[in-house]
């Protein structure tokens, strides 16, 4: 009679980002909307000419960018007493850009932030090269495996049974009778960072490792 092993083997790694797609926002506001409105477009224009001055789809440092449309509003707001105030108009634009140099990222947006007013970091994603995050995703699910392959051949020594052979894997979660996976079977492979570091008149970004795992499930039988 064959005794059956049913486990779970994982495996994670961790890779510095090789990209970092930096989001901001040009946002003002005033009394008066056309004020505001060419303010706001007359920095984006500043901003599109200092990213494209960057821009190189193969060597970077700006590899991609984008700018959105400009958006306006208008809102009365309330004072402390609950007096209705004048309005108060905004207009805003969203501008992307993806680098590959992280030096080059970390003093355009230093300049940016010392040069343009309502400039404002929302977020830094760092990421892999696709090349390479594939790779990685390859490499943690063959460990996952062979990680669970171990442990079911552990549980066999233990019962000194002899050398256990495989019968089913599946992603994390799926060996049950609901067949759903348990989440991703790779981590996800960006990570979001709005933090910096001000230093010697310079904001300095710090990109953090990024972790890619993956968990399967096996079942192995032993006679």
């Amino acid at each position: 009679m064959a005794t059956e092993f049913v486990v779970r083997g994982s495996h994670r790694v961790f890779h510095a980002p090789e990209r970092a797609t930096v989001r901001v926002t040009l946002a003002l506001e005033g009394p008066a909307l056309q004020p505001v409105y060419d303010r706001v477009v007359r920095d984006v224009e500043s901003v599109r000419s200092s990213i494209g001055a960057l821009h190189d789809p193969e060597r970077g440092p700006v590899t991609w960018w984008a700018t959105g449309n400009v958006r306006t509003w208008a809102q009365r707001p309330w004072n402390q007493d609950g007096k209705q105030l004048p309005l108060v108009h905004h207009a805003s634009v969203g501008v992307e850009a993806k680098f590959r140099d992280f030096a080059a990222l970390s003093r355009w947006v230093g300049q940016q932030v010392a040069s343009t007013q309502g400039f404002s970091l929302d977020g830094v994603v760092w990421a892999l090269t696709e090349q390479n995050r594939l790779q990685l995703e390859r490499a943690v699910r063959t460990r996952a495996v062979r990680n669970a392959a171990q442990r079911a051949q552990e549980y066999a020594d233990a019962l000194g049974l002899g050398v256990v052979r495989p019968v089913a894997i599946a992603d994390s979660g799926m060996l049950g009778q609901g067949l759903s996976p348990m989440g991703d079977s790779a981590a996800p492979f960006a990570r979001m960072a709005a933090a910096g570091k001000q230093g010697g008149g310079e904001l300095e970004l710090s990109p953090e490792d990024i972790e890619v795992s993956a968990e399967v499930d096996a079942r192995f039988q032993a006679d």
